[in-house]
C-alpha cells in the first residue's frame, strides 16, 4: 500500500492507494469521526480486482486542518476538494464506496459527474429520510433553532465514550478491536476540531435537503448499487438500505449483524460481496 499527500486548494490531502492501475478505480469515502484508516483492512481485500484510493477530507485524519477563517467547513466545499482531488489523480471513471458522511459527499460527486460512476456500494451511507434514526429529529429542531447552547450540547458527539459507542453498539461481543476508535479519539482532541465538526453537524441539514436530488439521480441513471448495512446501526437505520429499492429495483441489499462501523466486525463478508458484485 502507498501513502501520499497532494496539495488541493493549499490543503495537504493525505490518501492511501493500492492495486493495479490498469484495473477499475474504486474510491472509498469515509465517515465521521473517522478517516481513510477505517479502510485499512478492506483495501487489501479489494486490490486484486481494483485500483483502490481512499483520501482523508480536509480537517480529518492526516490531511491538513485549515482554519475556519480560510476554509468554510460545509459538505459542498469538501465535495469540491474531493472532486478536484480525483481530477488531479486522473480518475475518470470509478466505483465508489460511501459510508456515513461519505454518502452526501460521494453523491454530490455523482450528481456533478454522473458519467464517471461505474457503480456504488453504500455501507450505512444514507440518502433517505426513512434511514434517519431517532437522534435526527432532535437535530432537525436544532437546525431550525440553532442556539449556542445546542451547538455546545452536540459537541458530545466528539466525546470518547460517544465514539466508542459508535464503533461497538450493535456488534457481536468482542468483535471490534480498539485501534480504530482509539485513533479517532486522538484526532478529535486536536485544536479547533470541535468547532470544525460542529460546523458540519449544522450543515448536515443541507444533505437532507439534497436527498430528493440524490434519489432522482438514482432513478435517472440506474447505477449498479450494493447496499450492505450494519442492521443494528441506531444512527442510519436499516430502512435506509431498503429504501434504495424504491429508485433502484435491481439494487442488491444485504444486512450484517453489526452497527455503524460494520467494517470493524464484518470486513471480510463485505469485501466478498463487493468482489462478487463488481469484481472480474
Amino acid at each position: 500500500m502507498n501513502y501520499s499527500k497532494i496539495k488541493i486548494q493549499e490543503i495537504n490531502i493525505f490518501y492511501r492507494e493500492d492495486g493495479d492501475k490498469n484495473k477499475p478505480y474504486f474510491v472509498l469515502f469515509h465517515g465521521f469521526p473517522s478517516s481513510s484508516h477505517m479502510f485499512r483492512d478492506l483495501i487489501p481485500l479489494l486490490k486484486n480486482n481494483f485500483h483502490v484510493i481512499a483520501m482523508d477530507y480536509p480537517g480529518f485524519g492526516q490531511s491538513d486542518i485549515p482554519v475556519r477563517e480560510k476554509f468554510n467547513y460545509t459538505f459542498d466545499n469538501i465535495a469540491e476538494v474531493v472532486d478536484e482531488f480525483l481530477k488531479i489523480l486522473g480518475v475518470e471513471k470509478f466505483y465508489m464506496y460511501v459510508f456515513d458522511y461519505g454518502a452526501p459527499i460521494g453523491f454530490r460527486i455523482a450528481l456533478k459527474n454522473p458519467e464517471k460512476i461505474l457503480g456504488i456500494v453504500s455501507q450505512n451511507g444514507n440518502i433517505y429520510e426513512e434511514g434517519l434514526g431517532k437522534k435526527w429529529a432532535a437535530r432537525a429542531e436544532y437546525w431550525k433553532n440553532p442556539t449556542a447552547e445546542l451547538r455546545e450540547k452536540y459537541k458530545s458527539a466528539f466525546a470518547p465514550e460517544t465514539i466508542i459507542g459508535q464503533y461497538t453498539f450493535g456488534t457481536p461481543e468482542n468483535s471490534v478491536a480498539p485501534d480504530g476508535y482509539t485513533l479517532d479519539i486522538f484526532y478529535t482532541q486536536r485544536e479547533n476540531y470541535a468547532e470544525i465538526q460542529s460546523d458540519l453537524i449544522f450543515d448536515y441539514q443541507n444533505n437532507v435537503k439534497l436527498y430528493p436530488k440524490f434519489q432522482k439521480y438514482l432513478r435517472e441513471y440506474q447505477p449498479k448499487l450494493l447496499a450492505v448495512w450494519g442492521k443494528n446501526d441506531p444512527s442510519f437505520i436499516y430502512q435506509g438500505a431498503e429504501a434504495f429499492k424504491k429508485d433502484l429495483p435491481n439494487a442488491e441489499i444485504h444486512f450484517v449483524d453489526s452497527g455503524h462501523f460494520a467494517l470493524e466486525s464484518h470486513c471480510e463478508e463485505i469485501a466478498a460481496l463487493i468482489n462478487k458484485n463488481f469484481g472480474d
